[in-house]
């Protein structure tokens, strides 16, 4: 009886932090991002369930040698290689795991023209890791995003 008389605290404090803990926010990640290499602004949305990436500003949005607007012309697909870089979709179809990760996403590299499987993790409200990767998440690379908005 003394037992559970000492144990009747501890059990009714760990109950009340976990029912005032704060929940996990689904749409944290929504904002604009400047990406690792500095060369870019990607606005994060949700559409329906899921997040999506597309790139709203281009430190060199002009190629030099035209003075056109830079086109995605590293993609592997001949046909998409007009697209304008500007407002070019990169990241689909992010889901929500909880404990700030986005998974089962695609994000697309114009400087290789690849699109590689992808998972997002918020290291904190203005830092968030982003891993491209083939197959499984070991054999990948990580870009440490920074929030700008």
């Amino acid at each position: 009886m003394k037992t559970m008389r000492n144990l009747l605290p501890i059990f009714f404090l760990l109950l009340f932090q976990t029912a005032f803990a704060p929940k996990d926010n689904a749409d944290a990640v929504v904002g604009t991002w400047l990406n690792g290499t500095k060369k870019g602004h990607i606005q994060i949305y949700k559409q329906g369930g899921t997040y999506f990436g597309k790139l709203i500003w281009v430190s060199e949005p002009n190629d030099p040698a035209t003075g056109k607007p830079k086109t995605d012309i590293r993609n592997t697909d001949a046909s998409k290689r007009n697209r304008p870089l500007q407002n070019l979709l990169l990241m689909y179809n992010f889901k929500f795991d909880g404990g700030n990760v986005w998974s089962d996403g695609k994000i697309y590299n114009p400087e290789d023209g690849k699109e590689y499987n992808c998972k997002m993790t918020l290291k904190d409200p203005n830092t968030l890791d982003v891993r491209g990767y083939v197959g499984i998440s070991l054999l990948g690379k990580t870009q440490t995003w920074t929030r700008i908005k």
